[in-house]
């Protein structure tokens, strides 16, 4: 993919120092510290109404934080308007002007800011040919289909050359065939970009798709921050766990004695290889680990009441019930279950995380 923007020579990166967003009594970003850093995917995984939109607000100038600063490339721009800044935000709504062209839509970033109509129309065509719109730069937006409609406004925000670009759940309301083109597409619309990337998504598997990094969050607050496949594989704590697990994950509460582990519910148990001292844990199974067939070296077998059982056509997901455990089994394929059947499960133990009386990580490997 040829760069065709300008090259930034200033050395870049975007730090929020103790940020707080407080309204009226209720607050909704807590004292928040983290540091962006140029060439950078960032990911902002949470529910809805974890703080994802107001943090990137922030981030772009569009809300004022109650407390701390917005530092950008070594300067301090909390007060900075975000007609000041060189940002680009796109919502999961299609926000296109509905009069304008395909290539109208795309070119007005540059129209405002007095780029000359050659530069425009070099800057376009080369957007446009790589979000698959060349076709269609004379149609209005309701011309195109929901996909067409949210790559003119990635487009719009890709040709500004922005130093920051903004991407709230910009998938959501796609299709499911959409979302996965455009999900693989993203990260190479960025390779050749000297710019920070912020994207905001509610799925995991965006988050594991897209790469980069990941910053979970809940209620306000950033519970870890790093390497996307850090953050899944090694989560600091239960929390940061639970919000980057979906299905929910499983938990349970363990005793360990030896090399031996027990489900405190029942007798099920297993042998492992954990370097941890004997007592009580809490495990987390993401739901991909139990499986109705082994998988892995190490599996235990579990019985299990169905309650649930969805097929996907690619996929199962079970909810069954294990004594006074409740769970979710997802499996590969289609795996017919019956509502009150019995069944056989299989945990995969390599891949539980154990966590101490502080939830917090114990088995780092």
């Amino acid at each position: 993919m040829p760069p065709f923007f300008k090259t930034k020579l200033q050395i870049m990166s975007l730090e929020l120092k103790n940020v707080e967003k407080k309204v009226g009594i209720e607050t909704h970003i807590y004292p928040t510290n983290i540091k962006l850093e140029k060439n950078t995917i960032n990911v902002l995984l949470g529910s809805t109404l974890a703080g994802k939109t107001t943090l990137m607000q922030i981030m772009a100038g569009l809300d004022k934080p109650t407390n701390g600063e917005i530092w950008f490339n070594g300067e301090n721009v909390t007060g900075k308007q975000v007609q000041k800044r060189n940002v680009s935000m796109v919502y999961q709504q299609f926000i296109n002007y509905p009069s304008f062209t395909v290539f109208e839509n795309i070119a007005s970033p540059l129209k405002i800011t007095g780029v000359n109509s050659d530069e425009i129309k070099e800057r376009v065509g080369k957007v446009a040919e790589l979000l698959k719109l060349s076709a269609m730069l004379n149609k209005k937006p309701d011309e195109l289909s929901g996909g067409q409609q949210q790559r003119t406004a990635l487009a719009r925000a890709l040709v500004k050359d922005s130093d920051l670009i903004l991407l709230d759940e910009p998938l959501a309301n796609l299709d499911f065939k959409l979302r996965e083109e455009l999900r693989e597409e993203l990260p190479k619309l960025f390779e050749d970009r000297e710019c920070i990337v912020v994207y905001a998504t509610t799925e995991p598997s965006d988050a594991l798709m897209i790469g980069g990094n990941t910053a979970t969050i809940l209620e306000g607050k950033i519970i870890q921050y790093g390497k996307t496949l850090d953050v899944y594989n090694k989560p600091e704590n239960l929390t940061s766990a639970k919000v980057f697990s979906d299905p929910p994950m499983n938990i349970a509460e363990i005793s360990k004695n030896g090399d031996t582990c027990k489900l405190n519910d029942n007798s099920v148990q297993w042998k492992s290889n954990v370097k941890i001292k004997d007592g009580n844990y809490k495990i987390g199974i993401r739901p991909h680990n139990i499986t109705t067939y082994k998988e892995g070296n190490n599996t235990v077998e579990i019985n299990g009441k169905v309650l649930i059982s969805e097929l996907s056509g690619s996929e199962s997901l079970i909810h069954f019930t294990n004594g006074n455990l409740n769970w979710v089994s997802l499996s590969n394929g289609i795996q017919q279950k019956n509502i009150g059947e019995n069944t056989k499960l299989f945990m995969n133990v390599d891949e539980f995380l154990y966590f101490d009386e502080n939830n917090r990580l114990v088995n780092h490997g």
